[in-house]
């Protein structure tokens, strides 16, 4: 591999503080002082939301190294850009687990594989590089490159929508049931995707929630496996998760959860929890009528069941629609 050859992406996560601030210092001052060519950006997830088209420049180069945060995040990020990664010659590094030391000694190594490193001038132990305390303090301040000074927030806009797991989504269409906001479509093969972005509700990982097969993420999102950490057994609820999301909003939602027997029994994530999830999209419907200035008398009037449950139910329609033109499609094509 050339040095032309590999790439390195440095996210700054500057849109939010889920990546710890002296992690993402390390790593870059790391990066500057090994004078390896790499490109940092302010925010991958804002990259994507844009469809930004360096990163479809990124993906095609024959090997890519990434610094930013979970690995299934980035896949998924970059594939919701029109930019799908190849497993065999991406590798990913996680800044909101791995301390700086494996993530810079993790880059380092892939960026200058097959390459003479004296031609690159990694000259300090990549283990140190960035460190700033007693055992370090002797070596040399790299002053703030380029890259460092173009890393802050470029809106005041936090990049919140969710990305599909296409390797775990089952085209059940519980999202689309199950988002007010219409959030989520389906493509020209039925296929769910999601068409409005700006239509989500900063903070509001409802439908993430209740996803039968764990393959809805937010990374800006505090916990896993929403933020796109690995899934773990316990995370997985399927037939659990299926709820009748007419039937709750029919009537008193929080009761008809409660007296449900599976919610006693249940061992799984807090994180997957429909009760939490119902919880969060009428927040987000309160918080929508006070950004409309709604007097406090009509707020507490509003959404009225029947308005929600209207739009429940064509979601709902919508949903059914797609699934019998994906089946007609299936059908058609055997």
């Amino acid at each position: 591999m050339s040095e032309a050859s590999s790439r390195v992406l440095y996210c700054h996560c500057a849109n939010a503080k889920v990546v710890p601030a002296a992690t993402k210092t390390a790593v870059l001052e790391g990066l500057n002082a090994a004078h390896v060519e790499f490109e940092a950006v302010p925010d991958l997830c804002e990259m994507a939301a844009r469809g930004d088209a360096r990163l479809r420049d990124l993906s095609s180069a024959p090997a890519l190294t990434v610094a930013a945060c979970y690995p299934r995040a980035v896949k998924w990020l970059f594939a919701a850009a029109g930019a799908p990664l190849p497993e065999a010659t991406t590798k990913v590094w996680n800044m909101r687990v791995e301390t700086p030391e494996n993530v810079l000694d993790g880059v380092l190594k892939e960026a200058v594989r097959h390459t003479d490193p004296e031609r690159v001038g990694l000259r300090i132990d990549p283990a140190t590089i960035g460190l700033r305390d007693s055992a370090t303090a002797s070596l040399p301040v790299v002053p703030p490159s380029p890259q460092e000074t173009q890393l802050a927030p470029t809106s005041g806009w936090k990049p919140w929508f969710p990305v599909i797991d296409y390797s775990r989504c089952t085209n059940c269409m519980q999202c689309l049931s199950f988002c007010l906001f219409d959030v989520y479509g389906v493509s020209a093969d039925q296929k769910i995707q999601v068409q409005n972005q700006n239509n989500c509700k900063t903070e509001c990982p409802a439908c993430s929630r209740v996803c039968p097969e764990v393959a809805i993420m937010f990374p800006k999102y505090r916990h896993g496996p929403i933020n796109g950490e690995e899934i773990k057994t316990d995370d997985v609820r399927r037939e659990a998760m299926k709820v009748d999301i007419s039937a709750l909003l029919g009537g008193d939602i929080y009761s008809l959860l409660r007296d449900r027997s599976v919610k006693a029994k249940s061992r799984f994530s807090k994180e997957r929890d429909d009760d939490r999830a119902l919880q969060e999209r009428q927040n987000c419907l309160v918080a929508l009528k006070k950004d409309m200035d709604i007097p406090a008398e009509v707020l507490a009037a509003l959404p009225s069941p029947e308005e929600i449950l209207a739009k429940a139910e064509a979601a709902k329609r919508r949903a059914e629609a797609a699934l019998k033109a994906a089946a007609a499609q299936a059908e058609a094509s055997s």
